[in-house]
């Protein structure tokens, strides 16, 4: 006896599947993250947190906020925000400072 079998009974052939040579892109964290580290190993300071993430064209644009000089009472401490960019692989790009401040101060409104 012949049993005929429909195209969805017969075995599954796998489907190739396409690889994309591009890495995936870092989400926002990752890209905070790996900002941070980079930066940190370039400087000698300790990035203290993230203040800002924004897409860029060809990767990310990250605020990284960090201890430049520790005083007492900590209210006075020195911080700069670094800009930091890195592109679709979370690889530093560049990185530059563009302010220094005291922790106490309060930002132009």
């Amino acid at each position: 006896m012949i049993t005929l079998m429909h195209m969805a009974e017969r075995d599954p052939r796998p489907s190739p599947t396409r690889t994309s040579t591009r890495p995936r892109a870092p989400k926002p964290a990752e890209a905070a993250r790996h900002a941070c580290e980079q930066l940190a190993s370039l400087i000698v300071h300790e990035p203290e947190g993230v203040s800002g993430v924004a897409r860029h064209e060809d990767g990310w644009l990250v605020s990284v906020d960090v201890l430049e000089v520790a005083r007492i009472p900590d209210t006075t401490s020195l911080l700069a925000t670094y800009e930091v960019r890195i592109d679709e692989r979370g690889e530093l790009q560049e990185y530059r400072r563009v302010r220094r401040y005291r922790r106490g101060a309060a930002d132009d409104c």
